[in-house]
């Protein structure tokens, strides 16, 4: 059984998806850089879906950093509490908004040293950020891309900051976003953590992972 794809093969699996899902994109609701980095600070062990939820209110009721900075913490703890890790994030939360104030003059920078300079942003909230909401090429890499670029035979790396090297050095930068996008759709429609639809999957003549499970079937 092949253990391995080559770079051709590799980059044909990502086209087919690219083909397969031409309409991804992020799906957390929001109309600006603030909110973008707010949501995607939410996101984390819970699903968009939930986030968008919870936003909806919490964007209208809180529409700038100094919105945040003036609020009660159980305020903001009350707004989110249907999110995991509620206590935690709504800590982040005023503390980022502060530090955007101060440091930042209210504005949700764009380099990614500077947006990690920020608590509750990691390597992958600041390359959403950049990604989506300022355009700079960047692949953040969740569970759902590291899942699936393992499984696919993308990559070969048992954490995200290797995932995210070896995407990047496979991957053109100009379709770093398009991929980060892609590989989450994949990840949440077909190749999902405990089921994975191989026999609808697109790629499954070029998957590893599904070419392995197809073939312990017959």
């Amino acid at each position: 059984m092949k253990n391995k794809l080559s770079k051709k093969e590799k980059l044909e699996a990502l086209q087919i998806l690219y083909d397969y899902f031409p309409e991804a994109k992020a799906e957390l609701d929001f109309t600006n850089e603030f909110e973008l980095l707010i949501a995607v600070m939410l996101s984390a062990q819970t699903t968009d879906k939930r986030v968008n939820i919870v936003t909806k209110d919490l964007f209208n009721k809180y529409k700038n950093p100094e919105d945040y900075v003036n609020a009660d913490i159980r305020e903001i703890e009350n707004q989110i509490k249907s999110i995991g890790l509620y206590k935690s994030k709504a800590k982040n939360l005023k503390k980022m908004c502060e530090l955007l104030i101060s440091n930042f003059k209210g504005k949700v920078p764009q380099t990614r040293d500077e947006l990690m300079s920020l608590p509750g942003v990691g390597r992958k909230t600041a390359n959403v950020v950049m990604s989506v909401a300022f355009g700079i090429p960047a692949i953040a890499v969740d569970t759902h891309v590291h899942r699936t670029a393992n499984r696919i035979g993308l990559v070969n790396s048992d954490n995200v900051q290797d995932t995210e090297k070896q995407l990047m050095e496979l991957i053109p930068k100009k379709d770093w976003s398009k991929a980060h996008h892609v590989l989450i759709f994949y990840g949440r429609r077909i190749s999902k953590s405990r089921n994975p639809d191989c026999e609808n999957d697109p790629i499954k003549h070029i998957s590893l992972h599904c070419r392995k499970i197809l073939n312990n079937q017959k």
